[in-house]
């Protein structure tokens, strides 16, 4: 009776037991450590990039809104001067003095106007303009309105008296004066309505803002009459 021989082929165990454990971890459903740690580090990294993204876009409206806010201010307080110098008005202290009060530097502007806020538009008022400091400790350009009109303080009588900020930190603040009878255009930096008897025909104002901007204002005078 013939035998029969069974060749088997020798195990290397140690590699088929890696690789049976390579392959029972590759049929798991689960997730390695490495994979985590990749997976929360881009989370990480989107949810900063969407953070910043709403930051900036948040900063971006805040300061939109502010620049909006600042010139609606300044819309308004070039409307209320405006109206203030374009009413200006040749007062005369008293019938007989034919001289018109108007008395206007290079750094402020004291006259009357035929515009006052404080009567509803209309009214005369003694008006001031200048660069004064706020009550925050910063030069503003303000306004003060006063009324009745009184061109000194020993007329008696009790008044009203109003003062507005037009602009905040302003720096060398200036005003000149366009002198309607010169046949070149001539602006003056002093104008004293005693001595010329005549209002100026516009007033400019420049002043440097917070910004560091030159900011440029021209009112002309509407009611420019020559004194007799």
């Amino acid at each position: 009776m013939n035998a029969v021989v069974i060749a088997t082929r020798p195990r290397r165990l140690g590699f088929d037991v890696i690789h049976g454990a390579a392959r029972r971890d590759g049929d798991s459903d689960g997730f390695t450590l490495i994979e985590v740690v990749l997976a929360l580090t881009i989370f990480a990294l989107l949810a900063g990039i969407v953070y910043g993204a709403l930051a900036l876009s948040r900063g971006a409206v805040t300061k939109s809104q502010a620049s909006a806010e600042r010139n609606q201010k300044q819309r308004a307080s070039v409307d209320l001067l405006g109206s203030y110098i374009r009413s200006a008005y040749p007062y005369r202290p008293t019938p007989q003095n034919q001289t018109i009060y108007f008395d206007g530097t290079s750094d402020s502007l004291t006259f009357i106007s035929a515009y006052s806020q404080a009567l509803g538009g209309r009214g005369m008022a003694k008006i001031q303009i200048a660069a004064k400091e706020s009550d925050n400790g910063q030069t503003a350009l303000t306004l003060e309105e006063a009324m009745p009109v009184r061109l000194n303080d020993d007329q008696g009588g009790a008044g009203q008296s109003h003062r507005l900020v037009l602009q905040e930190r302003v720096k060398d603040l200036r005003l000149a004066y366009l002198d309607p009878q010169a046949e070149e255009e001539t602006w003056e930096e002093r104008w004293d309505g005693q001595e010329r008897r005549l209002l100026p025909r516009a007033v400019r104002l420049t002043f440097w803002d917070e910004n560091g901007r030159e900011v440029r204002w021209i009112f002309p005078v509407m009611m420019m009459v020559l004194a007799p």
